[in-house]
């Protein structure tokens, strides 16, 4: 796999959470805003650029039998890091994002890059494979966050993280005729479940396409 298949794998073909299904707990709870969405993405991607970078330079000099518990030392570091940025910067974020934020340790696709990728490749390659994965990522909750959204409250909106001001606000559905389960943990699944599935049928028909020009 070259640096370009690497980059772009966590968009569509290894996308985290609707190809991969990892740190699928804190995508539900949390998107159901789009400041939410970015807020955590964005802290998801710096988490994981800065542990693959850390972890492919300490690859060598890790022993193989404590590897977890160092990787889990390296991510706690950078969360808690990220963590105290957020409550000093941008309060509305950290009041939003609640107990998901410190809970970036645990989340599955950065442990999981970190063994995965970090441990057996170079710098550059685990810092690029970072920010695919973390963009993979943040398109998710975007996308997810846009839909309960809209459907939700009828309304795209979007508040400065830092001052909390509202930047932008625009209405696209009636009230009269938003459905209110999708701001609910049922709306979540269904939402999650939907996207799932569509991006599975399309990985289907691009693997199909690819099996009928080989046996052409």
């Amino acid at each position: 796999m070259n640096r370009k298949e690497n980059f772009t794998a966590g968009f569509i073909r290894e996308n985290p959470v609707f190809g991969l299904y990892l740190g699928c707990c804190s995508t539900l709870a949390i998107t159901t805003s789009l400041n939410n969405a970015i807020g955590m993405g964005i802290s998801v991607i710096i988490v994981l650029i800065l542990s693959n970078v850390i972890i492919s330079l300490m690859r060598k000099i890790i022993p193989d039998e404590i590897r977890i518990p160092v990787y889990i030392v390296v991510i706690a570091a950078l969360v808690k890091s990220i963590e105290l940025l957020v409550k000093a910067y941008a309060p509305s974020i950290d009041s939003a994002l609640g107990l998901f934020l410190p809970l970036i340790v645990v989340n599955c696709i950065i442990l999981g890059r970190a063994e995965a990728f970090a441990s057996k490749n170079g710098v550059l390659d685990s810092a690029l494979d970072g920010l695919g994965m973390g963009l993979g990522y943040t398109c998710a909750l975007i996308v997810m966050s846009l839909i309960r959204q809209i459907l939700a409250t009828g309304l795209i909106n979007f508040t400065n993280p830092f001052t909390n001001q509202l930047i932008f606000e625009v209405r696209l559905i009636p009230e009269s005729f938003t459905i209110s389960m999708f701001g609910s943990p049922t709306g979540a699944f269904l939402t999650f479940a939907v996207l799932a599935a569509a991006l599975t049928a399309y990985k289907n028909a691009q693997a199909a396409k690819a099996a009928k020009k080989e046996a052409k």
